[in-house]
């Protein structure tokens, strides 16, 4: 793949290319977003490779955050999960781009016969509470999950790195691989998988998507996530928690004012304590 450069004061950081997107993508932020619906993104990752759906806070973070810029910049489908990039950008560029919420791609996933296959999927979870509810409502899907099927992520640091879990994935070999922790974290961890491990499965990186079913977070209708209500009803279930994170998220309308397609210059001062452990974060996603 090919190469491209960017600097940060005297060091010299190396950023994979985006390879061309396909026919009805949209380059944003210099990222390849996804512009069809859930079940044509189900089937473009029957091949393998990287899923992710970067929320609007966690995308506020690519000039300070080198490793979260490469774990986008070489996903295999970025989808657009973002109400409020995608309402931004439709306004500025007078485009009718359509949302896929991480949560309405995982709806269509959970359906998905390969996927329902017993010992098919490997879910990466933050806590054995949180897998306790998330497995109880997969078992209610009739996708029943064994103990080995699930791996809970220790609090990772500043270096996204786990042979533990990669050699859970290699003794195993499922075709799909569901990280559930927060954004920032997971799409790294994603990138690590896919650039570590010895074969290509699917890994989906759908945040809190499952948790919204299963009680593990407060439940989101579909009708609340069609109309991108989402982060009011997070706001109102822990207001401490969200209404500063998605305060924070108005800086993407000014990387999208100045930058449109382009990928926003690195900072040359990274932001203290933007690298966050798996489970301070695994809510937040």
């Amino acid at each position: 793949m090919d190469r491209v450069p960017d600097v940060v004061g005297s060091a010299q950081l190396r950023v994979a290319a985006r390879q061309p997107g396909p026919p009805g993508a949209r380059q944003i932020l210099g990222i390849s977003f996804f512009a069809g619906g859930a079940p044509e993104a189900v089937d473009r990752m029957r091949s393998g490779g990287l899923l992710v759906a970067p929320a609007a806070p966690a995308l506020t973070t690519l000039p300070v955050d080198q490793a979260y810029r490469e774990a986008l910049l070489t996903a295999d489908v970025a989808i657009v999960d973002s109400a409020l990039m995608a309402v931004l950008w439709n306004l500025l560029e007078r485009d009718n781009l359509r949302r896929l919420s991480g949560l309405e791609y995982f709806s269509h996933l959970v359906n998905d016969g390969d996927f329902r296959q017993p010992g098919a999927t490997l879910y990466v979870m933050a806590s054995d509470e949180s897998s306790n509810r998330n497995c109880a409502w997969l078992a209610d899907q009739g996708i029943p999950v064994s103990s080995e099927q699930v791996y809970i992520a220790p609090m990772y640091g500043t270096e996204v790195v786990d042979p533990e879990l990669v050699r859970r994935i290699s003794e195993l070999r499922p075709r799909h691989v569901v990280v559930t922790l927060g954004g920032g974290i997971q799409e790294r961890l994603g990138f690590y998988l896919k650039q570590t491990l010895d074969y290509t499965p699917a890994i989906h990186c759908i945040g809190a998507a499952i948790a919204f079913r299963s009680g593990d977070q407060v439940y989101i209708p579909s009708i609340a996530d069609r109309l991108a209500m989402g982060w009011f009803l997070r706001c109102l279930w822990r207001p401490r928690s969200y209404v500063p994170r998605y305060w924070a998220a108005r800086k993407l309308a000014w990387l999208l004012y100045r930058y449109r397609t382009e990928l926003p210059p690195p900072s040359p001062f990274p932001e203290t304590g933007s690298v966050e452990s798996s489970t301070s974060v695994a809510s937040q996603a």
